[in-house]
């Protein structure tokens, strides 16, 4: 039985042999750029990794302002729906009351039934007595009728309210998920800012977490009177006073967003509860609160204006006087003075 061999393959010489080998190191190169550099994350210096970190911190704050606001509303929903439960389950109560009188009267007439009026009225042996107890009958009748109609009305009412209720559920729903939605974005952009410091040397990670270095100061002139507070009547000064103080009493505590106090602070969330607690309510997000109130121009700004940052109004803070606010700036940077001018200028409200 003969052996099958396989035929031995020449090795390509001359300009065959070269463009073979050319073609071999091309197809080499083209797999090692797709395997490697292709997926590579491009080198960054330590000012552009915090350029970007501070970029992503910014996207991180406009969606924990988002994110507060879709909580507003989704806590509105949820007191809303817990009402018109409460609300239904009397008017249930109330509807259940009237049936049970309505079957009563119903089995009375139908224990008492069987006979025509008129020959009950021949029969009687007492007609006077007959004739009273018929109309009283008739009175009955009357409420009985009073009765169908609460019914029916009451029936009516409590299925405007379960429909209301649905409604209100569905809307506090879609609040949950964008609550979920704008969650998830906080996270990731904090983390991936995380991960970007993580290359920073020690001393680099603390000069970038280091408070900015104030201003400046400006060449001594004569000085300006300090402009007066204009406050509405029964709002005083004093009230003012009080959110300072509370913001200066939060300074080194921890940004944490979605955070309200007192232990802890968002940007919104410190002034928030700064005017908390001289007695006024101020709306959760920074794009409400700079509708609360009066807006000043930066030349004319008095301690406790709330001041304003980016083109989107993303971040706010308290105003203290003398150039500076106290704000909570980011995760990892805790409730500080700053000046108001190392962030880009959006406005500024006086509350009251």
């Amino acid at each position: 039985m003969a052996a099958h061999r396989k035929p031995r393959q020449r090795p390509l010489s001359g300009s065959a042999g070269r463009t073979a080998a050319t073609l071999a190191l091309a197809g080499a190169a083209t797999a090692t750029a797709f395997q490697g550099s292709g997926h590579a994350e491009p080198h960054r210096g330590p000012a552009q990794v915090r350029a970007e970190a501070d970029r992503l911190y910014r996207e991180a704050e406009v969606a924990t302002e988002k994110y507060n606001g879709a909580k507003e509303e989704a806590d509105e929903a949820r007191a809303a729906l817990d009402a018109l439960r409460d609300e239904a389950a009397r008017r249930t109560a109330r509807l259940n009351t009237t049936r049970t009188a309505l079957g009563s009267i119903a089995t009375a007439q139908y224990r008492a039934g069987g006979l025509d009026p008129a020959l009950q009225l021949a029969l009687s042996a007492d007609p006077d007595t007959y004739l009273r107890g018929a109309a009283l009958a008739e009175r009955v009748g009357d409420r009985q009728a009073g009765a169908l109609t609460a019914l029916q009305r009451q029936v009516t009412e409590l299925a405007q309210l379960r429909t209301e209720a649905a409604g209100r559920l569905r809307d506090l729903r879609a609040r949950q998920a964008e609550l979920r939605r704008h969650k998830a974005t906080v996270q990731d952009r904090i983390a991936a800012a995380e991960k970007l410091l993580d290359r920073l040397t020690a001393p680099q990670r603390a000069a970038y977490d280091r408070p900015p270095a104030p201003p400046a100061p400006p060449a001594p002139e004569a000085p300006a009177p300090t402009p007066a507070r204009t406050t509405a009547p029964g709002m005083p000064d004093s009230r003012a006073a009080q959110a300072v103080s509370y913001a200066y009493g939060a300074l080194g505590k921890p940004y944490v967003w979605g955070a309200t106090g007192p232990s802890a602070f968002d940007c919104s969330g410190l002034t928030q509860a700064a005017w908390r607690s001289a007695g006024v309510s101020l709306p959760r997000t920074t794009y409400s609160q700079i509708g609360a109130g009066r807006r000043v121009p930066r030349s004319e700004l008095a301690p406790g204006d709330l001041v304003f940052f980016y083109s989107g109004i993303s971040h706010v803070g308290l105003y203290i006087g003398d150039g500076k606010m106290i704000h909570a700036p980011r995760p990892g940077a805790p409730v500080r003075i700053a000046p108001i001018d190392q962030m880009p200028w959006a406005g500024a409200t006086r509350v009251g």
